[in-house]
């Protein structure tokens, strides 16, 4: 009987999880649009079921005796991904505790970081099989990094103009992760960049 579990093609988990996360940032797209309960919990159990896909994917590369790319991108690859749908998660959990309506800079953020989840599981899936279009990918998700930076900041100078000290905190906060959850998708961009160049 061979004594090495069967292999697993991680590459196949990775994309379930991207595609899982491009699911939920969608979603969230959704609840800004349409801020009931029923969108807010829909974010939620789609998070959850992010979750259990990372937890799979780690679970089965600490059984594996050997991996198709280096077992630390895999790993750091599933964190990044997750991450960005646990900001995604946090922000409505923040918008609906703190009572935030979701203002223009929100709502441009947050299509900015859906198309750069759609990239992130478009490079993903064409890993292996068609690298130039990753490459193409990547350097997408690296603009929108960018493009949320920028909006940031224009969100904080015209949220500064307001004298309402408890509203300028709570929003903040929503940007902030929502600012975290592109740094997150730049990092999954950088770390499949260099699984990119290790495989080709």
């Amino acid at each position: 009987m061979w004594p090495f579990p069967e292999q697993k093609d991680f590459l196949k988990m990775l994309s379930d999880q991207t595609e899982k996360v491009e699911e939920g940032l969608g979603a969230l797209v959704e609840f800004l649009n349409d801020p009931t309960s029923d969108k807010a919990r829909k974010v939620n159990f789609i998070e959850q079921e992010a979750d259990d896909l990372r937890k799979n994917l780690v679970e089965e590369l600490n059984r594996a005796f050997v991996t198709p790319i280096d077992r630390e991108d895999i790993f750091a690859l599933s964190r990044a991904v997750d991450d960005v749908m646990d900001y995604a998660d946090s922000t409505v959990e923040e918008m609906n505790l703190f009572g935030i309506e979701p203002d223009e800079h929100i709502k441009k953020m947050v299509n900015i970081l859906y198309k750069a989840a759609q990239d992130i599981n478009c490079a993903v899936s064409n890993l292996k099989k068609h690298p130039g279009i990753c490459a193409d990918h990547l350097m997408s998700i690296r603009k929108a990094e960018n493009l949320v930076e920028a909006c940031y900041r224009e969100g904080l100078v015209e949220l500064f103009k307001s004298n309402n000290v408890i509203k300028i905190l709570k929003t903040r906060e929503v940007y902030r992760h929502l600012s975290n959850a592109a740094d997150r998708a730049a990092a999954s961009a950088d770390i499949t960049g260099n699984i990119l160049v290790k495989i080709t």
